[in-house]
């Protein structure tokens, strides 16, 4: 027999309660230990910061892309001023655009003579927007805005060819004139739709269109060529 510490009550050895305070032995001896018993609390890790060095060409990429928007204005600047005309199918961008042009139609010759002809000018417009929607699913913008340029660009490229649907006077890429040559694609896309008559108005507004969309690239362009790279953000 032994007594409980709590009570003084008189109990068996083998309890592991007393029957008159109905204390627990084992959670009272273990509140008896000493201090130096009990196990110190774990303490939270502390968090550690990683530190983000900076990228030594961030100066020299953001120079690379304002010089870049400096040309597009210029070269926008360039096309807006005069209007619909040869200037755009003139430039520098010219033949890199036909080169999309004339693989538009392999492309769209499997779908009747309609999208083949109409495939030329639609592939080199719609070209450059793939590109853009893939920078911008890589945090690209400024790439982006560039692509998004560029296929303003093609829409200026292609409205001198709409506005000659009826006169046939524009010098085709074998040298001759679509009159000369019986027609090219505008004058039969829109003698298929019955708009030949509406020539020069849809290719002066596919020109306005297109130097909207430069405008407007050349302002995107500029706020990401302005705004630091990921790498070149200080920590939080």
């Amino acid at each position: 027999m032994t007594e409980c510490a709590k009570c003084g009550a008189r109990i068996d050895a083998s309890a592991t309660e007393c029957a008159r305070c109905g204390v627990v032995f084992a959670k009272l001896t273990r509140r008896a230990l000493p201090p130096d018993v009990v196990p110190p609390p774990v303490e939270a890790p502390v968090p550690r910061f990683e530190t983000h060095a900076r990228d030594p060409t961030a100066g020299l990429v953001r120079g690379g892309r304002i010089v870049l928007v400096v040309g597009l204005t210029l070269m926008t600047w360039q096309f807006a001023r005069f209007g619909v005309g040869e200037t755009a199918m003139g430039a520098v961008l010219h033949l890199p655009n036909l080169v999309f042009h004339e693989a538009g139609h392999v492309l769209f010759g499997f779908f009747g003579r309609f999208l083949t002809v109409l495939g030329g000018s639609l592939f080199q417009v719609v070209f450059p927007l793939v590109f853009a929607v893939a920078f911008l699913r890589q945090s690209n913008p400024f790439a982006a805005a560039v692509c998004t340029w560029w296929t303003g660009q093609n829409l200026l490229d292609v409205a001198p060819y709409i506005a000659d649907a009826r006169a046939l006077q524009l010098v085709l890429l074998g040298g001759r004139t679509g009159a000369e040559v019986e027609g090219h694609d505008w004058e039969y896309i829109l003698g298929q739709l019955g708009w030949s008559h509406l020539d020069v108005t849809i290719g002066r507004w596919t020109h306005r269109l297109g130097v909207l969309i430069m405008c407007t690239s050349i302002v995107w362009a500029v706020s990401g060529a302005l705004k630091p790279r990921k790498n070149d953000e200080p920590p939080e």
